[in-house]
This record gives structure tokens, C-alpha cells and sequence, in this order.
């Protein structure tokens, strides 16, 4: 198999969120949650947004094979439905998520000022593609502008859902967290994907121009060799012959 193949193969971001289905499932317990209590009250809504969330988890987990889709799929639900059965109130259930829309924005930002941008740490890290591009300041840049990105959606949404949660608009909150969510991430990958692109470029022109130095030295010292010159590599593991000078210094006096 070429390393072309094994690119083609490489699943894309889109895969590793879950595909469009695992969107779509990510999205319905607040849709539930939302359709449920405007016709039955909190405490119902609370359960059967929990219970679409551990459906959810179950089917991710049988895709998969593994239980960490499950946790994961639970685990935002669950904390917001605490929320909103503590508070007593259904707009507690979205105020786990404005919260952590402000931590991942103030992330971010520090990401950007501690010159590591989280854009190129996930997605290189994601792909396993090391740390080569921090070395490059160009791409370091890229990533700080993808990075920024990034930012500014997750502080969006924590500016426009607080609003809507002083109003106390159960409904609007519902529309703006699914509104601003993936559409937005959208954008926001973009510009990630603009930041790779640039960086990939950068780095695979730097890679091949040390190959070719590496090959043009190599071809020089065959040419020395075929000449009959000295190889230097020859030479510096061969130690000088000491001269007749050197064993006059070094023979005792004999006075």
C-alpha cells in the first residue's frame, strides 16, 4: 500500500466527529428536552432528554465498539439536566453549556498567547502529525489565526445565550444553541483547514529541500571519492601521524 493509499484512507474530521449522524444525534436530546417540556412539564423533560442521551450513547457505542461515544454522549446531558432539576427552572439546562462555551473561548485565546494554538495542537495531534510545524513561525501564525477563530465563535455563543438566559426564552435558547453550534463550527473549521493547508505546504518544501541538500552533499563526496581525493568523512576519523617536532616534545629531558 502507497502512502497515498494510506492518506486516502485516513478518515476525514467530519468521520471523526461521528459523520452526519453522529451531528444529528448530538443535537436531538435538546430538541427533546425542549419539545418535552413545553407539553409536560421540567421533570419529564429532564428524563427524556437523559434517556434519548443514553440511546444515543448506546447506538454510538455498538458503531464504535467502544464506551466512550456512550460516556461522552451522556455525560454534557446529564450535567445539564442536574442543573435544570437543582435551579428548578428548564433554563438551567443550557447554562452548563454558556459556561463552557466561555472557558473554551478564554482556552483558546491563552492558547494563542502562550504560542500554542489549540487549532494546530488538535488537529496535529488528531492526525499524528507531531509538533514539526511549532518550529515554523509562518505556521505558528496560521494556527494563532485559526485559533482566533475558533475563539470568537465560542465567545459569540456565550454572549448571544446569556442574553437569552436572562430573558428567560427556553425556546430561543434552544434555536441559538443549535443555530450556533455546528453552522458555526463550520466556519471555524475552515479556517483550520486554511492554517493546514498553508502550513502542510510550508513544511513539505522544507522537508524537500533538505532532502536535496542531503543528496547533493552526498553526490559531492562520491565525486571526491571517484577522483581520488581524500573522503573527509576519512579523514576526521583518522587521527594525524605524530611528526618528528611532536616526538621532540613529548620525549622527557634527559638533562
Amino acid at each position: 500500500m502507497t502512502q497515498a493509499d494510506e492518506k486516502e484512507k485516513q478518515p476525514t474530521l467530519l468521520e471523526q466527529m461521528g459523520g452526519v449522524s453522529g451531528l444529528a444525534f448530538s443535537s436531538l436530546p435538546v430538541v427533546v428536552f425542549v419539545l418535552v417540556n413545553a407539553f409536560a412539564g421540567l421533570t419529564p423533560a429532564i428524563w427524556a432528554a437523559l434517556g434519548s442521551a443514553v440511546l444515543i450513547g448506546v447506538v454510538l457505542a455498538l458503531r464504535k465498539g467502544s464506551v466512550q461515544p456512550a460516556v461522552s454522549a451522556v455525560f454534557g446531558v446529564g450535567i445539564a439536566a442536574f442543573i435544570a432539576y437543582r435551579t428548578g427552572d428548564a433554563k438551567g439546562f443550557f447554562l452548563y453549556g454558556i459556561w463552557q462555551s466561555l472557558v473554551y473561548g478564554g482556552a483558546f485565546v491563552l492558547s494563542i498567547l502562550v504560542r500554542r494554538p489549540l487549532a494546530g495542537v488538535i488537529w496535529n495531534m488528531l492526525n499524528g502529525q507531531g509538533s514539526a510545524w511549532r518550529k515554523d513561525r509562518a505556521s505558528v501564525r496560521d494556527y494563532d489565526i485559526a485559533t482566533l477563530v475558533w475563539a470568537l465563535v465560542f465567545f459569540a455563543r456565550f454572549a448571544v445565550q446569556r442574553w437569552l438566559y436572562d430573558e428567560a426564552s427556553v425556546g430561543w435558547l434552544a434555536a441559538a444553541r443549535l443555530a450556533m453550534g455546528y453552522p458555526l463550527m463550520a466556519v471555524a473549521l475552515v479556517a483550520t483547514v486554511w492554517a493546514v493547508r498553508r502550513s502542510d505546504k510550508r513544511l513539505k518544501a522544507a522537508i524537500a529541500r533538505e532532502e536535496e541538500e542531503n543528496r547533493e552533499a552526498e553526490e559531492r563526496l562520491r565525486a571526491q571519492a571517484a577522483e581520488g581525493r581524500p573522503d573527509v568523512y576519512q579523514q576526521l576519523a583518522t587521527p594525524p601521524r605524530p611528526t618528528d617536532e611532536d616526538r621532540v616534545v613529548a620525549r622527557p629531558d634527559e638533562r
